[in-house]
């Protein structure tokens, strides 16, 4: 299994060295930012728990569980609608999507426009403006919006996933003694006075520090704890004590090819 969307921040890069420091053993999974589930379909644990506070995308995960036949059916309409009017297609298809949202209509109409404007926008972003619009531009791609032929598995591996929707504190009430949670944590910014910028994507410098503190209550509880994230100096004091990996990265999302390097850390508590 490979992860059905393309999603900034997705981990496939680094899974080599994540499955490398991996715990040797643990009893449930947790992962509270799910996003593309890299790490997830990878290592396909029993007794799973994912979450993540993105409403459109944990539908997704829903749909794809519950009714993923219906969604290949609607995914290659749109796919050939695309292939025929390529551009002027996907504004249109953006337009109702975004009429989806505002009346708050999760379905798995929804879920087939969330990923065919996944695969068809720029670099795999998923980004709102203040009005709650995804607005990401269309890639002039006319590719299929996936290979069909994974989504019988991934439904049959999500229907034993425990599935939420919401914050990641309450996602991780019920995290006990030698489970394990795998943090991938929304991007701190690599410089530190582009706050201001990065709170309007919805995860603060507070949130973070909320994070690591939750972090730091689980590892007290002898939970097993594994978290990424960019390689900044407020990470590092963050997670100050723990055991930090640096990892080499290329970020395929800049539009500019020049920054598309950078290091990210992996911290883990055993």
């Amino acid at each position: 299994m490979t992860p059905f969307i393309k999603w900034a921040g997705g981990k496939r890069q680094l899974l080599g060295r994540i499955n490398e420091l991996l715990p040797n053993s643990f009893n449930n999974y947790y992962e509270p930012f799910i996003g593309g589930g890299a790490v997830l379909f990878n290592i396909r644990p029993t007794n799973s728990f994912i979450n993540d506070i993105n409403n459109a995308l944990i539908n997704t995960y829903i749909q794809i569980r519950d009714n993923h036949i219906e969604l290949i059916n609607l995914l290659k309409v749109l796919d050939k609608k695309v292939a025929l009017y390529q551009k002027e297609f996907y504004y249109e298809a953006r337009i109702e999507y975004n009429k989806l949202l505002k009346n708050n209509i999760y379905s798995v109409e929804t879920a087939a426009y969330f990923i065919f404007l996944n695969k068809h926008g720029f670099n795999g972003l998923y980004r709102v403006n203040k009005k709650g619009e995804f607005n990401v531009p269309y890639n002039n791609s006319t590719r299929p919006s996936a290979d069909y032929d994974i989504f019988e598995g991934i439904s049959d591996f999500l229907k034993g996933i425990n599935i939420t929707c919401g914050d990641f504190e309450p996602a991780c009430e019920n995290v006990k003694e030698n489970d394990f949670v795998f943090f991938d944590s929304p991007y701190a910014p690599v410089k530190s006075d582009s706050f201001e910028a990065y709170t309007k994507e919805g995860f603060s410098k507070e949130n973070h520090e909320r994070l690591a503190s939750l972090y730091r209550k689980l590892d007290r509880n002898g939970v097993k704890c594994m978290l990424t994230n960019h390689n900044t100096e407020l990470i590092n004091q963050l997670y100050d004590g723990f055991e930090i990996t640096v990892v080499p990265v290329k970020r395929m999302i800049n539009c500019d090819a020049t920054n598309r390097v950078g290091e990210e850390v992996i911290v883990t508590n055993y």
